[in-house]
């Protein structure tokens, strides 16, 4: 699958803080690849120096196999942008922010209205579509953000944290929406700070710290790069916490920690299911009342925090 994206040894530098320190990507086509990292670790710089709004201090970077420092022209007339903070203006209608995205990429009248009409029925914004954005709700807004970045249709679609503030349910709806893109052919440029939503979208996640690429692969292969599966047991009596213990080395591979306080026992495993069902024979066979018992996968925030040693940045925030 030929990439749509390469970046290879970008550098940017503001005054003494080095945003992007050699960064290298690739994006295929047609497909959806996150970019993670905690605050400051230079996405956004990524993200504006590929769509260019940014020129990098050195480093080559091409859009669609055009260069972004010697046909930005080229590379605008193929990708849209929605950034982290919705750019309509809130004086307008929905349908009037629309077409004036239409008119600065110097497309036909009847190509706007037409098209207008099928990005407001899209992202049901048709009942909205003739008032005044100062009526919309944040959730709303960023719909219409997203559909101006398409009036072009264009191939490649750069997301910088579209999903910033918004609730659970606008969330949804928006992810439900990158998701046809994505079906429809389109290529898509994800940063978010919301872990889940990589885990839902991204077939490739980058994860970028200070401004290098520290990790990629796809959700499941992080999670295995920072540790297998493990059995999360709640005892029911804190005495039997090391008793506990005991009965889960014999399926550990590797060490058993305890919580007394919690009552809270857990133990790496390898198998899956298999290690859970011979958990609770070892438990049942040593006496050990159960509370709670858990099979649990690593999660993208562990594979943040192992890997970068920070929290991600929705938990920072």
């Amino acid at each position: 699958m030929a990439n749509v994206i390469e970046a290879r040894d970008l550098v940017k530098t503001y005054g003494e803080v080095t945003a992007l320190d050699g960064l290298d990507l690739d994006v295929p086509e047609g497909t959806v690849v996150g970019l993670l990292g905690p605050n400051g670790a230079g996405k956004t710089t990524t993200v504006r120096i590929l769509t260019t709004l940014l020129k990098p201090d050195s480093g080559t970077a091409t859009v669609a196999g055009f260069d972004v420092l010697r046909q930005p022209d080229r590379v605008r007339s193929v990708i849209g942008l929605t950034g982290q903070y919705a750019a309509v203006d809130e004086y307008l209608t929905g349908r009037e922010n629309l077409r004036m995205f239409g008119d600065l990429y110097h497309l036909t009248p009847e190509y706007v209205r037409t098209r207008t009409t099928e990005l407001l029925e899209r992202f049901d914004l048709a009942d909205a579509a003739d008032r005044s954005l100062r009526t919309y709700s944040g959730g709303m807004r960023r719909r219409l953000d997203l559909a101006a970045s398409l009036i072009a249709k264009p191939s490649i679609l750069f997301l910088d944290e579209p999903t910033t503030g918004l609730d659970p349910r606008s969330r949804l709806g928006l992810w439900e929406v990158i998701t046809d893109l994505v079906a429809e052919g389109t290529t898509v440029l994800l940063t978010t700070q919301y872990l889940e939503e990589a885990d839902q979208l991204a077939e490739e996640i980058v994860v970028i710290d200070h401004g290098r690429v520290i990790a990629q692969g796809t959700s499941d292969t992080l999670k295995d790069a920072v540790g297998g599966n493990r059995i999360e047991v709640v005892v029911v009596d804190p005495a039997q916490v090391s008793t506990a213990v005991q009965a889960l080395t014999a399926v550990a591979n590797g060490e058993v920690i305890a919580d007394a306080e919690e009552r809270r026992v857990s133990a790496p495993v390898s198998g899956g299911s298999t290690a859970l069902v011979e958990a609770v024979r070892g438990l049942d066979a040593a006496g050990v009342g159960i509370a709670d018992i858990v099979l649990r996968r690593p999660t993208l925030d562990d594979v943040f925090l192992t890997l970068t040693g920070h929290v991600a940045e929705e938990d920072a925030a």
